[in-house]
C-alpha cells in the first residue's frame, strides 16, 4: 500500500495504467474515512479546454520516477463517473464510483462518507 506521505509528493505527476499508457495527471488523494489510508486518487483527464476529474482506486498502485501506476486500465478509469476540476464529489454519487470498479461501498455507521480528500 502506498503511504499518504509518499503519494502527496506525486501530485501533478502522470498516472499510468499497468501497460504504461498515460491516463492523466494526479490531482488529489482521497482517504478511506474509517482507516485514514489512501484509497483513491482523482486524475485530471480530457482535452486542455475540457478537463474533468475521474477517480481511480489506489489498491495495488506503485510509484516510479515521475509516475503513479494503477492496476486499472486506461479505458475503465476514463469511463468512471467524473466531476469538474473545481467540484467535489457529491455524497450521493460516492457509491457509483465504487460500483464502477466493482468495489464494496460502506459508509460510516452514522451515514458518514467513505472518502475524504486530503
Amino acid at each position: 500500500m502506498i503511504q499518504i506521505a509518499d503519494i502527496r509528493e506525486w501530485r501533478t505527476q502522470h498516472v499510468v495504467d499497468a501497460g504504461g499508457h498515460k491516463i492523466g495527471t494526479l490531482e488529489a488523494i482521497y482517504v478511506d474515512t474509517s482507516t485514514d489510508e489512501p484509497a483513491m486518487a482523482t486524475v485530471q483527464v480530457g482535452l486542455p479546454t475540457r478537463h474533468r476529474l475521474v477517480f481511480v482506486p489506489l489498491d495495488g498502485a506503485t510509484v516510479g520516477p515521475g509516475y503513479v501506476k494503477v492496476v486499472y486500465d486506461k479505458a475503465r478509469v476514463k469511463d468512471c463517473p467524473a466531476i469538474g476540476t473545481d467540484d467535489i464529489l457529491p455524497a450521493e454519487d460516492e457509491e457509483a464510483v465504487f460500483r464502477h470498479y466493482d468495489l464494496t461501498y460502506q459508509p460510516g455507521a452514522g451515514g458518514e462518507r467513505q472518502l475524504a480528500r486530503r
